[in-house]
């Protein structure tokens, strides 16, 4: 499942908008982990403990909010956001949440087209051999 914090995707237009997808974590410290985390407070710095919880409380966020568009049966979740609050002293509340969509099917894309002045290599041309007028690899060219 696509999921992007654009409000479209680009190439896959949304034909059928379902509704709003999310997914909630709350999460708590233990002790241990509150005590550790208090310490390293007062040196200053980044408190590992807290980091590590936090992004797994994002990607499990995530996943419930995946879980929640496609039994609604979405293709992709456009705008995609996450919200966080504290709940009393020692919990975090994660939220993610987006728009769940049905996108259009995918369509084979046509090559593209060559720049102008561009040409196909043909069967007398070798690859690799300076052409006139061409620079070599790695010599700029600077205008005046």
């Amino acid at each position: 499942m696509l999921i992007v914090t654009t409000p479209d995707i680009a190439g896959r237009p949304i034909v059928e908008t379902l509704g709003q997808a999310f997914g909630l974590v709350v999460r708590s410290r233990g002790l241990g982990g509150n005590i550790v985390a208090g310490l390293r407070s007062l040196v200053g710095g980044e408190i590992v403990e807290y980091t590590q919880m936090l992004e797994e409380a994002r990607r499990h966020a995530v996943d419930r909010m995946t879980e929640n568009a496609a039994l609604m049966g979405a293709d992709a979740v456009v705008a995609m956001r996450f919200d966080s609050s504290e709940i009393g002293d020692t919990m975090s509340e994660i939220v993610a949440y987006g728009t769940a969509v049905r996108l259009a099917p995918a369509r084979a894309q046509a090559p593209a087209p060559a720049a102008a002045g561009a040409s196909e290599l043909s069967a007398g041309d070798e690859v690799g051999v300076a052409q006139p007028g061409s620079v070599p690899f790695g010599q700029r060219t600077h205008a005046p």
